[in-house]
């Protein structure tokens, strides 16, 4: 059991990436607070958890509002004694089009999900982890912020800001034995964003342009990411910080 008795936070956790993290602590040890806005979708998760004989509980809570983040964490601590790992999966993208064409609306919102929640994870669970003397972020960024693709450009330039604030973070942070990593997933068709990031439903041509550009030739999984995070909130990983693992059949060479 590689995160035995870990108490981690997984945001968005109710489908798609960070329903497959999830469920791939729990199902090496760790106590998870599964968060989600949809509580059907979280509880869903536990019940899944739960019946594979993992521990897991559901917290409801909005990533971009400061109090809702700071009561995730508060019951964390609550309910596990401590915070070990805060997963920041919880991201939104618009739809792929023009960048002149993107609302200010639809701009905002990206950068709320994707950075500001970084933000406040950063502000709430810092003083925990400083208290019990270390703990560990996985940030969800994305190959996007490295290496852009047309038509998501203020996507793109927000999970650009999570790769640099992460790095950031981690040398500000490493004297209170806090660690902080990212991972960088590729196209994934299996998420929820898929079609938004396609520009449109997920057809043979579609999904064709996307793959031509994996050297390895297919998309990324739920799976393929989960065990990434897995790696980095282990203590196999004690001395990895200010890392981003690209999770890409070689895109971003």
């Amino acid at each position: 059991m590689r995160v035995q008795d870990k108490s981690i936070i997984v945001t968005g956790a109710g489908g798609g990436i960070g329903k497959g993290i999830a469920l791939r602590l729990a199902a090496e040890g760790a106590r998870v607070i599964v968060n989600d806005l949809h509580a059907e979708l979280g509880e869903s998760v536990v019940r899944e958890i739960v019946g594979a004989g993992g521990i897991a509980s559901f917290f409801a809570a909005d990533v971009t509002k400061s109090e809702q983040v700071q009561a995730l964490v508060a019951a964390a601590v609550q309910r596990h004694g401590r915070l070990d790992v805060m997963v920041n999966n919880a991201g939104w993208t618009h739809r792929n089009r023009p960048a002149l064409e993107v609302s200010e609306e639809e701009f905002d919102k990206v950068y709320l999900v994707n950075v500001k929640s970084v933000y406040l994870a950063t502000v709430h669970a810092v003083p925990v982890f400083r208290k019990q003397g270390g703990g560990c972020f996985v940030n969800i960024a994305s190959t996007a912020g490295v290496r852009p693709r047309p038509g998501l450009t203020w996507y793109n330039g927000s999970k650009g800001a999570v790769i640099t604030t992460s790095k950031s973070l981690a040398a500000e942070l490493g004297p209170d034995n806090i660690r902080v990593n990212c991972i960088n997933p590729v196209f994934n068709p299996e998420t929820g964003l898929a079609a938004e990031f396609a520009g449109g439903p997920l057809t043979d041509e579609r999904l064709a342009i996307f793959r031509a550009s994996i050297p390895l030739g297919r998309f990324s999984s739920v799976l393929d990411v989960a065990n990434a995070v897995l790696y980095l909130a282990s203590d196999e990983a004690a001395f990895i910080s200010g890392v981003c693992i690209e999770v890409d059949g070689a895109r971003c060479v």
